[in-house]
């Protein structure tokens, strides 16, 4: 971060006792990965997602990918996920040799298409293939349409993996997500709503399943003196020092959330005579954190999305494209899609507005200006 006044989309804010307990993490010499603060910042993100079990893991990945190996996802099985999120949701798939079949987006979330959902899974079983496990993500913090999806993965017996990296402090019908599928996926990444510098957290409502997981991120040792290992392992684990910037992280999410609603709402205040601008709503029922504030633009204008992050970034300000859909990546082209348009539309048509919670009252004013100017209003 080395340009002068560049006003970045989401960087991490530092503003509670991060240091307090980093500095504890020294002066115990807590250093090693396991330490005491691993423990309190799982019964922490378990206090906010419903009383979930945790483990923190080192990022959201490995717990989307232990969640896999969890429900005995192998080798040419089928795991249904939305073609309209990050690569990151669907990379474990492929670690296991699986297949990843993509679903479209629905206008109203911009999540999951619970119809071509629940076609796919016909198709798939009419040709004697049951798939093992959904993910659904919960893009930019806003819920999906979950009781419908749920009431699909009931119907089929097919476990749900939430993908909550982007919506931790949003709720659906006053509930946390993360805790409505069989696990729950946590990111802690820079850029999310808090940060561990890197991390991210497996929960569940099974102790069991997030004992084991623990197990499988610690190298699969066994309860012995000396080292055994009946299966493979993985370094998964999150360190303690990161942990510790995690607790202090933790303790301001309420602050965060607020935030971030209240630069969403700064941005709908501003532009809302702005006729080519459009946001994403919440739905009934729904509670975003609204990670990022994110804008469509009206199709076949002479302004498009990438004139007017060209002209933001021309004044050092970052945006970004919405999520390329994964079934237009070169390295999933191959795979099997169920598609009706939504998510190329919106990656054509769409843009993240900075959204980090340290934004000063001056720089949402730079931004709106220069969205302003580029439109003559």
């Amino acid at each position: 971060m080395t340009k002068k006044n560049r006003i970045w989309l989401s960087p991490p804010h530092i503003e509670g006792k991060e240091k307090e307990y980093i500095s504890n993490v020294f002066k115990t010499n807590w250093i090693a990965p396991i330490g005491p603060h691993i423990s309190k910042f799982e019964n922490g993100i378990s206090k906010v997602t419903d009383n979930s079990f945790s483990v923190a893991l080192n990022s959201g990945t490995s717990a989307i990918h232990l969640a896999l190996i969890l429900l005995n996802v192998k080798r040419s099985d089928v795991v249904l996920c939305p073609t309209f999120t990050f690569a990151a949701t669907v990379n474990p798939i492929k670690y296991l040799g699986a297949k990843p079949v993509f679903i479209d987006s629905e206008v109203n979330t911009w999540n999951m298409c619970p119809v071509l959902l629940e076609k796919a899974i016909k198709d798939l079983l009419s040709v004697g293939k049951r798939p093992k496990a959904i993910i659904l993500v919960h893009l930019y913090g806003m819920p999906a349409m979950l009781d419908r999806i749920i009431k699909i993965s009931n119907n089929y017996n097919i476990p749900i993996i939430e993908d909550n990296a982007e919506g931790l402090g949003s709720k659906y019908n006053k509930k946390p997500l993360g805790s409505f599928g069989t696990f729950g996926v946590l990111s802690f990444n820079g850029n999310k709503i808090i940060t561990t510098s890197g991390g991210g957290a497996l929960i569940s409502k099974n102790k069991n399943l997030i004992n084991r997981a623990r197990k499988l991120a610690s190298q699969s040792k066994e309860d012995k003196p000396y080292y055994e290992h009946l299966e493979v392992g993985y370094n998964y684990r999150l360190s303690n020092v990161c942990a510790a910037i995690g607790l202090g992280q933790l303790e301001t999410l309420n602050h965060k959330v607020k935030k971030k609603r209240e630069i969403n709402s700064y941005y709908r205040k501003k532009l809302a005579k702005n006729s080519e601008v459009e946001f994403i709503n919440e739905s009934e029922g729904s509670f975003s954190n609204y990670w990022l504030t994110t804008i469509i633009l009206k199709k076949n204008k002479l302004i498009n999305r990438e004139k007017l992050r060209l002209y933001l970034e021309e004044a050092n300000i970052e945006s970004r494209p919405l999520w390329k859909p994964m079934h237009l990546q070169p390295i999933f082209k191959k795979c099997q899609s169920y598609l009706n348009g939504v998510a190329e539309d919106l990656f054509n048509n769409g843009l993240c507005l900075p959204s980090g919670t340290n934004l000063k009252d001056s720089d949402l004013q730079r931004i709106i200006y220069k969205i302003q100017e580029l439109y003559e209003i």
